[in-house]
């Protein structure tokens, strides 16, 4: 039998705190695991970087999360980060396994009637060659539109604080996603960023018509479940489900949510 301090935690990233549908997804699959999130919310938001410097920093900001926590794996719950970095990732820290998040266009493509289909997510997502190949290997028989949202993810992070966002804010953002042709209309939205599943129930009331909005939340974590397979008899330890922060400083409205997701923070 394994004792539970032997087992090493799983480390979830994301440039904000909605890598938080990903993170609620895995402890469902990996009760026994401890969790370190790290929301690097100094560089928040993501879409605004020069991609150079943006991978230049999650490569830096990696080489010290790994040797301060040691994780097992690590899952980059955000597709600007991974689309734009996870293959520099996997060659310069070769013995770490990362899950990493895309846009779920293959699973869109498959389940799709109309053949409209339109992915939600950053303006960096949305201009990265990882989406148009995804796009060119799955989708060639869809009609795909890419929406780049320069103002969801931000507004997203007001929306889990539980501060008010307008209606007519959020309509403008989500409203490209909706596509008429042929008689056709779209019917799935893919939520090509994980904050965007937060406000699901928000854009099901504001959208012209109902969607299937593609949340890729629980793939992901059964592709964590996979690279870290359940280890029998181990118990969930203590003190293993905390919060990083790389500004140092999160407001009381975000210490006050990790608390309810059982993260505690430094």
């Amino acid at each position: 039998m394994t004792a539970a301090n032997e087992l090493k935690p799983i480390l979830v990233f994301d440039s904000g705190i909605g890598g938080l549908t990903v993170l609620r997804e895995a402890r469902v699959l990996m009760p026994e695991r401890g969790f370190v999130y790290v929301a690097d919310d100094a560089a928040f938001p993501y879409g605004s970087w020069e991609e150079g410097a943006l991978q230049e920093r999650i490569l830096s900001l990696f080489e010290k999360l790994l040797a301060e926590h040691r994780p097992e794996i690590c899952v980059i719950a955000c597709n600007t980060a991974f689309t734009l970095a996870g293959a520099a990732l996997r060659e310069k820290f070769p013995d770490m396994t990362f899950v990493g998040t895309v846009p779920a266009i293959k699973p869109a493509a498959e389940r799709t009637r109309s053949g409209l289909v339109s992915v939600l997510a950053t303006p960096g997502t949305v201009k990265r060659a990882y989406t148009r190949d995804l796009i060119q290997s799955f989708a060639t028989q869809c009609h795909v539109r890419l929406v780049g949202s320069e103002n969801l993810a931000r507004m997203a992070e007001s929306y889990i604080r539980g501060e008010a966002i307008a209606d007519d804010e959020v309509l403008a953002e989500i409203a490209p996603c909706f596509v008429e042709k042929d008689g056709e209309k779209t019917d799935i939205v893919v939520l090509a960023c994980t904050h965007y599943p937060f406000m699901a129930n928000l854009f099901r009331r504001l959208a012209p018509w109902p969607v299937d909005w593609l949340d890729p939340a629980e793939a992901i974590a059964r592709q964590a479940r996979r690279k870290a397979p359940l280890i029998e008899g181990v118990e969930h330890p203590e003190g293993l489900d905390f919060a990083v922060f790389t500004s140092g400083n999160p407001d009381f409205a975000t210490r006050r949510l990790m608390q309810g997701f059982g993260l505690r923070t430094g």
